[in-house]
Order: C-alpha cells, then structure tokens, then sequence
C-alpha cells in the first residue's frame, strides 16, 4: 500500500527487519492469543505478529489506513483516536488479560500512558515503543535527572524494563530523536491508595524540581494538616517511589 506519512498523526513506519523481528521476539505471542496493537500504520509490526499466529485487533485513528485493515480478514478494526478507546470495555469482552503493543505516535505516548494506567490490572503485558527518553524517564530510579511525575505513577502500577535500543534509521521517514522498546507488566497487588490523590500529590512535588519540597509538597500536605509525619527536607527526585505510595495511601485514608 502507497502511504505518504502524515505529520499530524506522528506517522513513522518502522521499516527496519531485524529490529521489527527483536520486537516481536520480545512480545513472543503465542499461536491464537489476541493482541491490541496500536497504530499499525503500513503493519510492519502487524504481518510479523500475524506470522507468528497472533489474532490482532488494530487502533488505527487515520481513515485511509483502517480502510485499508477493515479489507483484511485476518484483524479485527477499530477505526478511533486512542485516547478515547474504551479499554475497560475491550477488556471486559476478552477471554483473558489484554496484550497491547504499538509503535505508539509520539506526540500523544505520555497522555497514552495515563489512559492506559485505570485498567492495568485487566492487562498482562504492554510493549511499546517510544521516544528514548520518554522510556528514561519511564524507568528512572530516584536520584537521576530523569525520574520524576511519570516515573512514580507508572511505577506505581508496572515493573517496566527497557529493551531495546532504536536509531531514527528504523524508520521512514526517520524522527528527529532515538527510539526505545519498554516492557510493561503490571504489578500483581499494586498499593491501594487514590490514584488522583497520588496524581495531584506527584505534580505539585515535581513543580519546582530545584527547590525542597518544603516549598512545594510542603505547604501542599499542611493545608490538609498532614505535614507532620513526611520528610520535606529533600528535593522531590531524592525521594523513592515507595515512599510517595505510603504518603498518598496514608492521606487516601484520612
């Protein structure tokens, strides 16, 4: 199929074998399992999947492109902007867990990502390509310039590994920055605890990355009176993951 990629969609079609074949080893789909794949473009990804017996249901939000898959038999379509796909309700109709994947556009990864996070416990497994430095920061330990909002709320509810490497010359046409390959799993008993709450808490924390949050979470927790028992002596990528979990869990009770 002839497809001029279009910007306003993020579109780069990965085109690179060996790199395709790394993704789907990662995935390791089995014969008849489904799969959601998101953003299958011209399904470099897709016909790999397939080959190795995969039953695919795609998101494509460009027309010309899910017209192109609703002509195929072997996938199932869903012709939709992503971050408006119910997928609650694609889970609450699977036999099992879902398995999602794409080489997810760039522009909309981080917004994705929380649209994905309500349903974590009804997914298995998540393989994703993104922007290099979106999965740094994905996967960032506290102490690093890369750890902050995304870390802590991602990690909240995944243990995440990044995989794989990718260089610009992967794709037509090539983006502007590196790829990378991230696994996510969702953690079996994920700490109960309001995720808005932990949401608010972990942006107004990271606000202002150079001060002590003494400046910031500070006079935030003593306006619900719940300073006392949370070091703010230290800047907010001093502090773990876990630790922001135990805040938010004890002021989800309050």
């Amino acid at each position: 199929m002839r497809h001029l990629p279009r910007k306003r969609f993020g579109q780069h079609f990965l085109v690179d074998a060996a790199i395709i074949e790394a993704i789907v080893d990662a995935i390791d789909p089995r014969a008849g399992e489904a799969l959601i794949e998101i953003g299958p473009g011209l399904g470099a990804l897709t016909e790999a999947l397939l080959a190795r017996g995969a039953r695919l249901t795609l998101i494509e939000l460009d027309r010309d492109l899910a017209a192109h898959w609703r002509g195929d038999a072997r996938v199932q379509v869903i012709e939709a902007d992503v971050l408006k796909v119910d997928f609650a309700a694609l889970a609450g109709a699977a036999p099992a867990p879902l398995r999602i994947c794409g080489n997810l556009p760039y522009n909309i990864s981080s917004p994705l990502l929380f649209h994905l996070l309500p349903v974590a416990q009804q997914v298995r497994t998540q393989h994703f390509m993104l922007q290099r430095e979106v999965v740094q920061r994905m996967v960032a330990t506290p102490g690093h310039k890369e750890y902050g909002r995304l870390s802590v709320m991602l990690q909240w509810r995944y243990a995440m590994q990044a995989v794989l490497d990718v260089a610009p010359t992967a794709f037509d046409p090539p983006p502007r920055v590196d790829s990378a390959v991230v696994v996510m799993r969702p953690h079996a008993q994920p700490v109960a605890l309001d995720a808005q709450l932990l949401e608010d808490l972990v942006a107004v924390a990271f606000s202002q990355r150079r001060k002590l949050l003494r400046h910031t979470l500070g006079r935030w927790l003593e306006d619900r009176g719940a300073s006392a028992d949370f070091d703010c002596q230290r800047r907010a990528e001093e502090v773990p993951v876990a630790q922001y979990l135990a805040l938010a869990q004890r002021l989800s009770a309050r």
